[in-house]
Order: C-alpha cells, then sequence, then structure tokens
C-alpha cells in the first residue's frame, strides 16, 4: 500500500555512505507528501548544488519504484542543510605554508578592515593549537555564552569592534599547551563552526593553522570555502613553505580559488616619516611571489612600531583609519570584495 508510513520505511533501504545511515535515520527526508500514485519529498544535503547528489537521487527513486511499481510518480527536491553557517554568505581562509608571517595579524585586521567597510564578519581562530585571536582583541579569559537547543549546547560568539569571534583560546588555559592529536583539533574545529550562533555574515574568515595539516584539510573538504588569502614574508625561505601550502588550495581534490598573496612586512615605515619606505628584507620579492603563483598580489604591508603594539593591547591596528596598515588593509578588503 502506498502510504507515508511505507514509503519511509522504504526509505530506510536507502543509504547515505559519507555518514554511514540510511536517509530516514540521518533525517535527510523533509516534507514527505503521499496522494494517489505520486510521492514527493525534500532530500536535505550539505549542499545542495553536489553533483554527486544525483547518485543518491537516482538510489532512492530505483528503491522506490522497485517496490511501488515503474508506474509511480516520484519527484524529489534536493535542498541545502540548514547549519550554523547557512547565513554565511563567504568563507575566506587566511592561510600560510610556515609560522611567524603574520598570518593571525592578517587575519585580524582583515576582518577589521571588512568590518570597517560595513561587512557583516565573523573571525574563527582555527589555529588550534597556537591560538591568537584572545590576545589580539583583547578578550581576556572573558568566555562565550551557551544556551541549550533541542538538545544541543549552542555557543554564542564574543563580539569586538562589530565581529563576532570564537576560538579555542577562550576554553582553555593559555598557559598550557594543547597535547591533542590531530582528530581531537579537527573535532575542536568543527565546534566552533557548527555549534556557534553566527547569525548573517557577509563574511567568515578563518585563521589558519600554519602547513598543510588535518585542519586544513578539514575546512576545506568539508566547508564551502570561497577562497584563500595567502600570507608571506619577503624571505625566499618563507615563500618555499607558502608556495606548498598554496599549491594545496590547486590541488584537484580541494580545488579553492586563492583570492591572492599578501606580502606581509614588506617593508618598514618609521611613524614620524609615513612616506619612507626601508626595504629591509628586499624589494619586489612580493609582486615575484605572486607571479610564480599565478595570483594577483593584493597587498604589502608594513612594518610600523604600531602594529604589535596594537595586537598585544587588543586594538588591531587597522581601526586606526591614520595608519599606512590600515590603508593597505581597507585596499586588500576591497579587492577582495570585488571578487564576489
Amino acid at each position: 500500500m502506498l502510504n507515508k508510513e511505507n514509503v519511509l520505511e522504504v526509505l530506510k533501504d536507502v543509504i547515505y555512505f559519507p555518514k554511514g545511515d540510511n536517509i530516514v535515520a540521518l533525517n535527510m527526508v523533509e516534507n514527505l507528501m503521499v496522494r494517489d500514485n505520486a510521492i514527493r519529498f525534500d532530500l536535505v544535503m550539505e549542499h545542495a548544488n553536489d553533483p554527486k547528489n544525483d547518485i543518491l537521487v537516482n538510489g532512492a527513486k530505483r528503491t522506490l519504484t522497485g517496490v511501488f511499481g515503474e508506474d509511480t510518480e516520484i519527484e524529489i527536491k534536493v535542498v541545502e542543510e540548514k547549519t550554523a553557517l547557512s547565513q554565511v554568505k563567504h568563507i575566506i581562509a587566511v592561510a600560510s605554508g610556515k609560522g611567524g608571517v603574520g598570518k593571525s595579524t592578517v587575519a585580524a585586521n582583515l576582518a577589521v578592515a571588512l568590518a570597517r567597510a560595513n561587512q557583516r564578519v565573523g573571525l574563527i581562530d582555527a589555529d588550534i593549537y597556537g591560538p591568537s585571536v584572545p590576545m589580539m582583541f583583547g578578550l581576556g579569559n572573558e568566555q562565550p555564552g551557551a544556551f541549550e537547543k533541542d538538545g544541543k549546547t549552542v555557543m554564542l560568539p564574543l563580539e569586538r569592534f562589530g565581529i563576532k569571534l570564537m576560538s579555542i583560546g577562550c576554553f582553555v588555559d593559555a598557559s598550557r599547551p594543547l597535547i591533542w592529536r590531530g582528530p581531537m583539533a579537527t573535532s575542536a574545529l568543527n565546534q566552533l563552526l557548527n555549534d556557534t550562533l553566527w547569525g548573517e555574515l557577509d563574511w567568515m574568515v578563518v585563521d589558519m593553522p600554519p602547513g598543510t595539516g588535518d585542519i586544513q584539510l578539514t575546512l576545506a573538504q568539508q566547508y564551502n570555502v570561497s577562497g584563500a588569502l595567502i600570507v608571506t614574508t619577503p624571505q625566499k625561505v618563507a615563500f618555499a613553505d607558502v608556495l606548498r601550502a598554496a599549491m594545496m588550495f590547486k590541488e584537484e581534490a580541494l580545488q579553492i580559488p586563492i583570492y591572492g598573496l599578501v606580502e606581509n612586512m614588506a617593508y618598514f615605515t618609521p611613524t614620524d616619516m609615513p612616506n619612507k619606505k626601508y626595504y629591509i628584507f628586499g624589494k619586489e620579492t612580493g609582486q615575484k611571489f605572486a607571479e610564480q603563483l599565478g595570483v594577483p598580489l593584493l597587498g604589502q604591508i608594513p612594518i610600523t612600531e604600531k602594529i604589535a603594539e596594537c595586537g598585544d593591547n587588543g586594538m588591531p591596528l587597522a581601526l586606526d583609519g591614520d595608519s599606512p596598515v590600515t590603508k593597505a588593509f581597507d585596499k586588500i578588503a576591497q579587492e577582495i570584495m570585488n571578487t564576489k
């Protein structure tokens, strides 16, 4: 007999292998309607436009017609799964191949620059082993709020300067190291992303850890990353590692667009002589690096006396409208916004 109960029972034979269970148990079947000789329902998927969804849709149709007959009219609509990131328009991965190039400084100040451009911005500290966001935004020992929703704990991001912030550093003792294996680190990242009430955001800036490890792969493979911003310094030894990080995003299995390259510590500018530029690590290397990667050089961030001081004091320098650093980040933010 063709009714809702029997249709759901038949659909239990349709397995979604990535999650190792049937589509009914996984709550992937919604708005089921059974009328006369027709079956209609929504199939909830992580990414509605993924071509691989057709495999599951066709499998469900074959299973249903195999039981209820070939003349049964079946309509399956693939809909996007509603998650904590459903209202986030763009995710930016700020990455580098090695530590010490100022990647967190770039991520923090880029978030500020985007917020200054009247964008709704979130910043997540994905550098699980070396979180910097709490210090750079003056969070101190402040912890995110939380509440229960549908039997699940949902976290509320902290806010500074109009930016929503989340970091593992808000939950652990800053003086003690995190001695975690890869799966624990990726699980922490997933919780920060999926169990936080982000709301509507134009941009989610993700401060990545250095290298090409588990965190990078998890973000690239499981989330809809709009693009990556690669950070380097002028030295060739830094770029050798940065090159590997950039190539990771170009791998066929990932294929994440690269917005461009940011050359941090490009030159030194004295506070009392803002028009002076001292290329202490080499001149025009950032442009050469960008050409090697085949991406644009989005900006050159100068070394100033205030940039480290402001970060240590929880006030990103991009808040200062008169700073040459602010002008550099405003330009980078505008270039990225122009690509959407």
